[in-house]
């Protein structure tokens, strides 16, 4: 452990080391707080399952299996998967899996905090039908945010004169409605970086649906988040100076919902899938769940400038031009 001054850095090798502290510690510490249990997840899924995550329209990476002679999907997140995997695991209420979520989105942007691989952690929880509620939400937030905060404090002990603190004691709540009425004239990414900014932590809760504006905050898929019930996780990432999405979660769709937002989007066609059919029939249970991406809380704990120093991958020759006049060292 390096103690000279604040202004030296983690070199490679010691970065390596300090990924796999965080990631240990924070999955052991979600699954405690949130009492989930650690399941095997698939990369890949049969499309006509509708098990797979639409996302905002996004293709799917697919291949064939020669053997099988059919064609299957790369993940692009497991948020149905999980809701599906605790009925047929046999799970009882307020008990929960959680699984390491590799995937490729091969139409992804690219930039500073996005690459065309993800590496998250999928969690989902069985709730009862009476918490499908703000408060039920907001609780378990915090406890997530208990969890980041935790994390934190451990791994600037590991590392006491390289890392700052950085979150707020306290994570702050806003619907988006009331952050489109706060900043009018700004777009979404606009409100996320200046509420971010103003208070550390923030939750933006409501995302999907339509706003006062006549749009919503960001797109959402309609057949797992609750538009009304599900939001994100921002920091304020002073390394970037700007907002830093670490989670996408909420309360599920019930059989009403599901139709609904479906409705809305025209997409009423997705309604006769199996997974779709399960919710609409009440055999699924209630739940709450979503996504933490491991690369985004590891570059904001580390303090680094650019997804390509913790996380393998492959760069164009512009990236990796600009990262090396900055003395960036991509993976």
């Amino acid at each position: 452990m390096r103690n000279n001054s604040d202004a030296v850095k983690l070199d490679l090798r010691e970065t390596q080391i300090a990924i796999k502290s965080i990631k240990d510690y924070f999955q052991r510490d979600l699954a405690n707080t949130l009492n989930l249990a650690r399941v095997s997840a698939p990369l890949f899924v049969r499309p006509e399952t509708g098990l797979n995550d639409n996302l905002n329209g996004e293709k799917a990476v697919n291949f064939d299996l020669r053997h099988y002679g059919t064609n299957v999907e790369i993940v692009q997140s497991l948020a149905k998967w999980k809701r599906n995997a605790l009925k047929e695991y046999g799970f009882s209420i307020y008990e929960g899996i959680y699984a390491d979520m590799n995937a490729i989105r091969a139409e992804e942007d690219l930039d500073e905090i996005h690459s065309a691989y993800v590496d998250q952690w999928d969690w989902e929880k069985i709730i009862k039908k009476e918490d499908r509620n703000s408060d039920y939400l907001k609780l378990v937030v915090k406890e997530i945010y208990s969890s980041f905060k935790r994390c934190e404090e451990f791994i600037n002990q590991v590392y006491p004169y390289v890392l700052k603190k950085k979150l707020p004691d306290e994570i702050h709540f806003i619907t988006s409605q009331e952050l489109e009425d706060l900043y009018p004239s700004f777009d979404d990414k606009e409100r996320e970086r200046a509420i971010s900014k103003e208070y550390g932590a923030v939750f933006i809760q409501g995302i999907g649906k339509k706003l006062k504006s006549g749009k919503p905050h960001d797109s959402r898929s309609p057949d797992y988040d609750d538009w009304d019930l599900n939001g994100d996780i921002i920091f304020w990432n002073p390394t970037l100076n700007n907002s830093l999405e670490v989670s996408s979660m909420g309360i599920r769709v019930d059989e009403e919902k599901i139709v609904e937002q479906c409705r809305e989007k025209n997409l009423e066609e997705r309604l006769e899938l199996p997974y779709h059919q399960a919710v609409i029939e009440r055999r699924l249970p209630y739940t709450i769940g979503g996504g933490i991406g491991q690369s985004r809380i590891c570059m904001f704990f580390l303090e680094k400038r650019h997804i390509g120093e913790v996380q393998a991958g492959v760069w164009d020759e512009e990236t990796i031009d600009h990262a090396n006049k900055l003395g960036i060292k991509l993976l």
